[in-house]
This record gives structure tokens, C-alpha cells and sequence, in this order.
């Protein structure tokens, strides 16, 4: 089995990768950690250098780092250089525009590549656009699921949701402001138009807001114009209601052909998800009155 190298510990000369979380809108949110990081890093991967030094900028920090550009369209080809770096010692901090690295941006790559090279990597926990919204939405945030882009294609998007129509978890998807309506609109047709969701835009900004209502309400707001960073949380599909009088009508027909009452209850409740007790105690009196004369 492979050692991880957060328990091996680094070898001699052997640098560490961080994945540094940037504030999602409010400078504020940086913490002192990522400060730091960033002050004495070795080298900074960073998905747009221009929006990386307004943030240095903005937080008042000053960095020695060698800045390097980090971004979907160099990713495959920058991180052996990446990775030769961290193997000669240095401390890479990879910082995308917003919130956690490799999380619907640049770095799963490197972080592999880190892995099966044995480098140590480690994390600046930082805001989330996911759990804000989700936690904002007023949705069931006990499970969930992140479902990040859909596809920009029309018919590979309704594909994406067709897959997605009874799953019981609430979703979370990352949305561009112009498509933000089609995809709503696409999202009334796979889940129906009294889906219960939220559209969350611009959070932690000066214009934050958080629009709740069915799909429906949403696609209808979403017509207007939507302006700047989009996320969209919609619930899960419901569990269907259990079908007791059917389920115990299955295990009779069981019964008649010859299987022991126990295991035809099991059987049906695994199938059907009605409750065991309930099915068998209806199953027993259902196969009662069969028998009745």
C-alpha cells in the first residue's frame, strides 16, 4: 500500500504544496494563515495573475514568490514544472480567483501529480461558494451533492439533469450569469416546476442575494438579467410514498406459490422500501383472508 507522504513525512529537499482557499467576495474573509502563505511562499500558482496581485494588493500583503500563471488552458503542461519545484524544496502555494483550488478549478492535476511523487500536501481552508449557498438556501443541507458546471451544450446539459431527477440529495451547481435562465428553464423540465430552489449570486458582495422559490419562480426571475458569480442549489427529488397495500398484495402472491411468509416480507420491504413491520403484519392478514372460506 502506498505511504501517504503527510504520515512518511518530506524526504530531504522536498518541498510542500499548498492548496490556498481565497475569499469568495469579502477581502475580509482571508485568513491570517492564507496571509501568510502567500507572504512567504516560493513560488505562487495562480489561475489569473492579475486578480492574484489585486488580492495581495487589497490584503496588504507583500510576497517574494515567484508568480506563475495556473489556469485551465496550461494546467496539463505546467505542473511537471510545478512538481520539479516542490521536489527541490519549495513551498508552492496554488491560489485560483475564488474559493478552494482544484473545486471546479485548477489544481486536482497538481495535486495528483504531488501525490504519486510523494510531496507532502496541505491545505489554507477557506470560504466556499458550495457550503454558502447551501447553507444559505434554506434546503436540506443534511446530505448534498456537488455537481459543479453543467455542460454548455443544450442537449448534453438535459442529459446531465435526466441523470439527476431522483437523486434524493440537495445539488449544488456552479452557474455563468448569461446562462443562468436556460439552465433554470432546462432544470423546470428534468425536476418539474415545483422543485423547491435557490439562486445565490454575488455572495459575500455588497450586492449579495439569495432568490428562494419553486423552479418555476426562479427560470421566471432569471428572464431579467442575472449579474455577477452565480450558484444554484436545488432540492432532491422526494421518496416516493411506499406502497403498503401493494407490497403486501407481492408477498401473498409469494406466499401462494410457495415461499415462507419471513423471507417474501424481506424480500418485497428490500424492494419496495416499505417498512418490514408494517409489510408483514398487512401480508399476514391480507394472506389470512385469502385463505378465508
Amino acid at each position: 500500500m502506498q505511504q501517504r507522504a503527510s504520515e512518511a513525512g518530506a524526504g530531504p529537499g522536498s518541498g510542500v504544496l499548498v492548496l490556498a482557499g481565497t475569499p469568495i467576495g469579502d477581502v475580509d474573509d482571508a485568513s491570517p494563515r492564507l496571509r501568510a502563505e502567500l507572504a512567504g511562499a516560493d513560488v505562487v500558482a495562480a489561475e489569473d495573475t492579475r486578480r492574484l496581485r489585486a488580492l495581495l494588493q487589497r490584503m496588504g500583503v507583500t510576497t517574494q514568490a515567484r508568480v506563475v500563471s495556473y489556469f485551465e488552458g496550461n494546467e496539463a503542461a505546467r505542473t511537471g514544472e510545478l512538481v520539479e519545484a516542490l521536489q527541490g524544496g519549495a513551498r508552492v502555494v496554488v491560489a485560483t480567483d475564488a474559493g478552494m483550488p482544484s473545486v471546479s478549478d485548477p489544481g486536482y492535476r497538481l495535486v495528483a501529480a504531488a501525490v504519486e511523487a510523494g510531496i507532502r500536501v496541505t491545505s489554507v481552508p477557506g470560504p466556499s461558494a458550495v457550503l454558502t449557498s447551501l447553507a444559505l438556501s434554506g434546503l436540506p443541507v443534511d446530505r448534498f451533492c456537488f455537481e459543479g458546471f453543467l455542460s454548455r451544450k443544450a442537449g448534453e446539459r438535459s442529459r446531465q439533469l435526466a441523470r439527476l431527477t431522483t437523486e434524493p440529495r440537495t445539488m449544488v451547481f456552479f452557474e455563468a450569469p448569461h446562462r443562468t435562465a436556460e439552465t433554470l428553464a432546462a432544470m423546470v423540465e428534468a425536476f418539474g416546476a415545483e422543485r423547491p430552489g435557490a439562486v445565490c449570486r454575488e455572495l459575500t458582495k455588497t450586492y449579495e442575494e439569495v432568490v428562494r422559490g419553486s423552479l418555476a419562480e426562479l427560470a421566471a426571475w432569471a428572464a431579467e438579467e442575472v449579474r455577477g458569480e452565480v450558484t444554484l442549489v436545488v432540492s432532491g427529488a422526494l421518496e416516493p410514498e411506499a406502497d403498503l397495500e401493494g407490497a403486501a398484495a407481492e408477498v401473498a402472491e409469494l406466499v401462494a406459490g410457495g415461499v415462507r411468509l419471513k423471507p417474501a416480507v424481506a424480500e418485497v420491504a428490500e424492494r419496495s422500501g416499505v417498512a418490514r413491520n408494517a409489510l408483514y403484519a398487512a401480508a399476514l392478514e391480507l394472506t389470512r383472508q385469502r385463505k378465508a372460506p
